[in-house]
């Protein structure tokens, strides 16, 4: 006799997660869990408070009410180093590279987090200084060859189109071997053509990198053509959540957002 498996439990959850600024309230008692290797999107229109939630997740702010957990144990109140550190990792709706950087320094510096070296080995440089940057060189080098840069490894960030600059970002995320990869708004200011190869790359950072992505996406062919689950925010409460086909079907969705898109 077959015995039905429990369901795994989620790698992140938001338990009625209120943030107050002010007598502003951005988010209001949200809730929603991302699953492991999970493509997961989180819409709604402008000033609904998306990018706040990313904030929340990441440490930036702290929730006013309840709680964000993440591999089952709270985060919400930590620093973003530390947050970082257990596996969840972030772009920028605003690309935020170092711009008089190399392209290879750029993820390099993501490295950081690895490092095992004291001060003292690092200020003599010794052999297992060395070896430990040789052995990131080879990472970053790697994870910029799945991107396309590989080639502009030595170029100032700064010089590279907009669509690399994009990529990079994404890749000196995914230097930190994040769990969670969190994406504020990857298509903004993307061609047709770009938006389509970003869809293909996401589905890529899943089943290669083994990380689950929660999605902010105001281009709705990116977010309905690629997330498994989408959730829907309007003046920082949730009005739906479902599949792409439930959502774009949903009368509060459609009022509020998609204008029967």
């Amino acid at each position: 006799m077959s015995t039905a498996q429990p369901n795994p439990p989620a790698l992140l959850s938001l338990q009625k997660v209120t943030r107050v600024f002010g007598g502003l309230t951005a988010v209001k008692d949200l809730s929603f869990e991302v699953k492991a290797k999970q493509l997961f999107g989180l819409i709604g229109p402008n000033g609904a408070g998306k990018t706040t939630v990313f904030n929340l997740i990441t440490g930036m702010y702290a929730p006013t009410q309840g709680e964000i957990v993440f591999q089952q144990k709270p985060i919400q109140g930590r620093k973003p180093h530390q947050i970082a550190r257990v596996g969840i990792a972030r772009t920028f709706q605003n690309i935020r590279l170092f711009s008089e950087l190399s392209v290879l320094d750029n993820v390099l510096v993501a490295k950081h987090m690895d490092k095992s070296q004291s001060f003292l080995g690092a200020l003599f440089r010794s052999a297992v200084f060395r070896d430990e940057e040789e052995k990131f060189r080879q990472e970053a080098r790697h994870l910029l060859s799945l991107f396309g840069l590989e080639s502009f490894q030595n170029e100032l960030a700064g010089n590279l189109p907009y669509g690399s600059q994009r990529r990079l970002e994404i890749a000196r995320a995914l230097a930190t071997h994040p769990q969670l990869l969190l994406l504020d708004e990857p298509a903004a200011g993307m061609n047709p053509q770009e938006s389509g190869d970003l869809m293909r790359l996401i589905r890529r950072l899943r089943d290669e990198f083994h990380c689950a992505v929660l999605l902010v996406e105001h281009n709705m062919k990116v977010v309905m053509g690629v997330c498994e689950t989408i959730h829907v925010i309007d003046h920082g409460e949730t009005i739906a959540e479902g599949n792409p086909e439930e959502v774009r079907n949903h009368a509060k969705v459609i009022e509020a957002y998609l204008g029967g898109v």
